[in-house]
């Protein structure tokens, strides 16, 4: 059969060319989307008048058998029809005869395709954002289960001040917080209908734009019908909230590896979310984190392959604009996967407590506080500073710790010392001492995680609500 567009054409195309420029082995992913476009318009063109209602209720009809078929997996693609946009329509005109290729009246390939990433994004964001909250709710109960959990603070990778391990965690429901917000924020502009743009200029049918976007669940439609075509923003700006996204879970994820490391033994990963050695048969691998580290830099290369490919474009369409695909759907599949192993991973991981309480009884992170209790004597803060050097470069000297230092010791240093200054240095007094909002005190963690628990019962909300509109 001749191409369905080949009309103009006398030559038959060549078939390294027809493999070269098809994208159905990857846009087929997106086949449900552009049947449900299809029924949208076909319906406002009968509700227009621009097709009879016999001929729409034929082509409704073959669409749900095609859609079927889709979801059956009864389908062969064809490499000759190029896309899925043709793949469907030959379907359907193979099913309802010649008048399936009415459907096409009014509208693009162009405008078409848009539309269906629209649909795509749209569905996936709302559930990237319950696969979020998900991830939120088990560092929360992690937290909750360790508000009472001392463990090192780090600047540099070097010890700096104890904190709590439910501090430490709530810093990244901080994180994936705010990856949440910016996924629901683009939902608005995700969910703005470019169908009725045409190829680049509009149709010269009397469609009714609004009414198709009901149908669909748009808010609003492009206002200008070569943006509409020609805009991918909606994609690199998902493609940059999957980036940072995939920062945070690796940087939680190098977290996690060092902490399971024998040099720590912060955590335990639970046995199915590791790997043995095939050779080394003591090795107990943190898979998972570190393909998660590892998967990070695919997701940012497709972010910087569409900002490439889109850099240089003239207005409308072009074909360059094929490669949006692919790196969007690779990033959804990594996303997913990452997302879909770490709130289970987290939620298993065992948390060695008496480890990390030793670990901040055999360190120097509670120094700041002795030179906060010297400027609460009336000492100025850079004299303390250095006066909390000497007594630390002692400690080293003499292969001690702060609390192990006598009363003589330390006023060898400052006769401003007392008997209150092993109170002061207790770890648990450390903590509880910074008692602001945003700090790590008993208290204030307390309030954050009853914060953090009000902010997930609206985030679910909205993914309730939204789910539905994205149907």
């Amino acid at each position: 059969m001749s191409k369905l567009w080949g009309g103009r054409f006398t030559k038959k195309t060549d078939q390294l060319v027809e493999e070269y420029t098809a994208s159905i082995t990857f846009d087929k992913e997106l086949a449900e989307e552009d049947v449900q476009g299809s029924l949208a318009h076909v319906t406002m063109l009968g509700k227009q008048g621009i097709l009879p209602a016999d001929d729409v209720d034929t082509i409704k009809d073959g669409l749900h058998r095609v859609l079927q078929r889709i979801k059956r997996g009864d389908w062969e693609y064809a490499i000759a029809d190029e896309d899925i946009h043709m793949n469907i329509e030959k379907a359907l005109i193979d099913d309802v005869g010649p008048v399936g290729g009415k459907l096409h009246t009014g509208r693009s390939r162009n405008d078409q395709v848009a539309t269906d990433m629209h649909l795509y994004l749209r569905k996936r964001v709302v559930e990237f954002v319950d696969l979020l909250q998900k991830l939120q709710s088990a560092l929360l109960e992690q937290a909750k289960a360790n508000i009472d959990t001392i463990v090192p603070g780090y600047t540099h990778l070097q010890r700096a001040q104890p904190i709590l391990f439910a501090h430490h965690l709530m810093a990244y429901v901080s994180m994936f917080g705010r990856d949440a917000e910016r996924l629901q924020d683009s939902y608005k502009r995700i969910n703005t209908l470019p169908l009725g743009a045409g190829a680049l200029a509009g149709t010269t049918f009397p469609i009714d734009r609004h009414f198709v976007a009901k149908q669909l669940g748009f808010d609003r439609v492009y206002e200008n019908s070569l943006d509409a075509v020609s805009d991918r923003d909606f994609i690199l700006e998902f493609l940059s909230h999957a980036s940072i996204i995939m920062m945070h879970l690796s940087r939680l994820s190098e977290e996690l590896i060092l902490w399971s490391s024998t040099e720590f033994r912060f955590v335990e990963l639970d046995d199915a979310f590791c790997t043995g050695s095939s050779i080394m048969p003591q090795k107990k691998n943190p898979d998972v984190p570190e393909l998660v580290r590892g998967k990070t830099g695919r997701v940012y290369g497709n972010l910087i392959g569409l900002l490439t490919v889109l850099k240089s474009l003239p207005l409308a369409y072009n074909k360059d604009m094929q490669e949006d695909k692919e790196g969007m759907f690779d990033t959804v599949r990594t996303l997913q996967g990452a997302l879909q192993l770490f709130a289970p991973m987290i939620t298993t991981m065992k948390v060695n407590k008496d480890v990390m309480r030793q670990a901040v009884n055999q360190d120097f992170s509670n120094a700041t506080d002795i030179a906060d209790f010297l400027v609460n004597k009336g000492l100025p803060f850079r004299q303390a500073h250095e006066v909390i050097g000497k007594t630390v470069l002692y400690c080293i000297q003499q292969d001690k710790y702060l609390l192990d230092l006598t009363l003589e010791e330390f006023k060898q240093f400052s006769p401003l010392f007392d008997d209150r200054i092993y109170e002061v240095l207790q770890p648990a007094n450390v903590v509880n001492a910074r008692n602001v909002y945003g700090g790590t005190a008993t208290p204030q963690v307390t309030d954050a995680i009853a914060r953090a628990e009000r902010e997930l019962d609206a985030t679910a909300a909205w993914v309730t609500e939204f789910a539905e509109k994205s149907r």
